[in-house]
């Protein structure tokens, strides 16, 4: 494991541990309060694992822990099937990722798509999350997409630094820590990359609210949804949130916004789009 993978793994572990509502383990509160963490050696015992061997796991140190100890370990702390995948991409157990530079732009081929798309808002999301490519329905939904550099025209930096953003989200609060838990999720094998490294780090400086998510260590995998807009010119859409991924470039997601089931939101997209035209 390198060294980035085995700190956040730690650290992770450590965040669910001391999360973890004792009640759903059978164990009263420590002291007369305390209803939530677990001590590490009730962890290690839960795991069967030595609670030196799970202390250094939490401390980061140079070991490397078993595929069955890792999914042990979930077991114990009750992680959801993307926190166990989370845990064992930390150490090493998940299937390769691309490596090296991100692409700030979308392929041809992909841009045709995202075109053909139109008029339902979408973009194409690089591993770093950054907007690689949008068809004109997004950028009528969100106009400021277009006026960024590649270096700033990541999703996370958008919604967590992006007034408009804010705005445009009458649920800002639960999609913006929504968001964070996916790209944590997507991302755990990639921390030591300057790309995603770079992100992280800039966006703690900028935003409380990310520094303050980000320590939660909440991990969510990616689900169809709705989400709602607030656009100033045709007020509230109703959208449905869909990602999917071409088989030649699996390291993209093109994420797409269809109206939802019984909405106007493919009328008060053509009348959006038309403005915008």
């Amino acid at each position: 494991m390198k060294d980035e993978r085995r700190k956040e793994l730690g650290l992770y572990l450590r965040t669910r541990r001391n999360q973890a509502l004792r009640s759903d383990y059978g164990l009263p509160p420590v002291g007369r309060s305390r209803e939530r963490g677990l001590r590490r050696e009730e962890i290690a015992f839960l795991s069967g694992v030595s609670v030196t061997w799970y202390t250094w796991l939490e401390q980061g140190r140079d070991i490397s822990p078993s595929r069955q100890v890792l999914e042990s370990i979930a077991r114990a702390l009750h992680l959801s099937d993307t926190g166990l995948g989370y845990v064992l991409s930390l150490g090493g157990y998940a299937s390769a990722v691309p490596k090296g530079p991100v692409a700030a732009d979308a392929p041809a081929h992909v841009q045709r798509l995202l075109d053909a798309l139109d008029p339902n808002p979408s973009y194409a999301l690089s591993p770093d999350w950054g907007v690689a490519g949008w068809n004109r329905a997004y950028e009528a939904l969100y106009p400021n997409i277009g006026t960024f550099d590649a270096a700033d025209r990541n999703l996370l930096w958008l919604v967590f630094t992006d007034p408009y953003v804010r705005d445009l989200l009458p649920d800002w609060d639960v999609t913006s820590k929504r968001f964070l838990a996916e790209f944590r999720a997507e991302t755990g094998q990639r921390l030591g990359d300057p790309d995603v490294a770079y992100q992280v780090e800039r966006l703690k400086e900028a935003s409380p609210e990310f520094q303050e998510s980000w320590d939660r260590y909440d991990i969510l995998g990616f689900e169809s949804r709705e989400r709602l807009f607030h656009h100033p010119a045709v007020g509230v859409l109703q959208l449905e949130h869909h990602q999917v991924s071409p088989s030649d470039r699996p390291d993209l997601h093109i994420v797409v916004y269809t109206p939802s089931p019984g909405s106007d939101a493919g009328e008060q997209m053509q009348r959006l789009m038309e403005t915008a035209r």
